[in-house]
């Protein structure tokens, strides 16, 4: 039996994901910050959860790193989707300002790379194969609204972090895709409505409805598999076409 590392997976699309793999015959650990995890993960046998702030180091070293170092069932796929989304407005004051996308970087990219690292380091001394994937966003090619900057600048960054893991380590094993979500039927979608109006998650879209996470997690849960080695390093973008690429 796999088993993955899901995090953020109490809502939105990591809960997608998770209810996917769970199906899928995967054993499955998921983190969440603040939202509990739905009543079947916490009655599945193959789920395990854990509680951790990503944007806390000290947390993220004690209750995440012995995943990967102090248990002989360490991840075979490890699948950082966790974000945030805050907005910081160009005029607000530059204290302010950092401080978004400190919490922005430190969550949506310092953490995943982190957890990366472990994940490698512990497939390498193993000499074993693994599977890390990314869940980015459009808004890393396309850009967002200065409001948002700190968010697509972080996806950015995340895809080209794994475009990086993909050229070093895939002849070793270890295999890395990005997937890159636009407009998604989340919690996150509902904060975009209150800044940009309902209009904007389908504006320009191929389709007049948002795309659902389970669609995101079924391609995630694909590439679980491992059955599309030669795509590492490849974005696999879920957007409703409304940015191609």
């Amino acid at each position: 039996m796999k088993h993955a590392v899901v995090t953020g997976a109490s809502r939105g699309i990591g809960k997608a994901i998770t209810d996917k793999l769970l199906k899928e015959k995967f054993r499955v650990t998921g983190t969440r910050r603040g939202s509990e995890f739905p009543v079947d993960f916490q009655t599945s046998d193959h789920f395990h959860g854990v509680q951790v702030d990503l944007g806390d180091f000290e947390q993220i070293e004690s209750k995440l790193k012995p995943l990967f170092f102090a248990n002989k069932y360490f991840p075979d796929v490890l699948i950082n989707n966790a974000g945030i989304f805050q907005d910081a407005d160009f005029k607000v004051s530059d204290t302010d300002w950092l401080a978004v996308w400190d919490r922005t970087m430190n969550v949506n990219l310092r953490s995943s790379a982190l957890l990366t690292k472990w994940f490698i380091n512990a497939h390498s001394e193993n000499k074993s194969e693994g599977i890390v994937i990314n869940i980015s966003s459009r808004a890393a090619y396309r850009g967002d609204t200065q409001e948002y900057a700190a968010y697509a600048a972080s996806k950015a960054g995340m895809a080209a972090f794994t475009k990086s893991i993909a050229r070093d380590f895939s002849r070793k094993g270890i295999v890395a895709y990005t997937v890159a979500p636009g407009f998604i039927e989340t919690d996150m979608a509902k904060e975009s409505v209150e800044i940009l109006g309902a209009e904007a998650l389908t504006k320009r879209s191929a389709f007049d409805e948002i795309t659902q996470p389970e669609e995101v997690a079924n391609l995630v849960a694909f590439l679980a598999k491992g059955e599309v080695k030669h795509m590492s390093g490849s974005t696999l973008h879920i957007n409703g076409g409304s940015y191609m690429v």
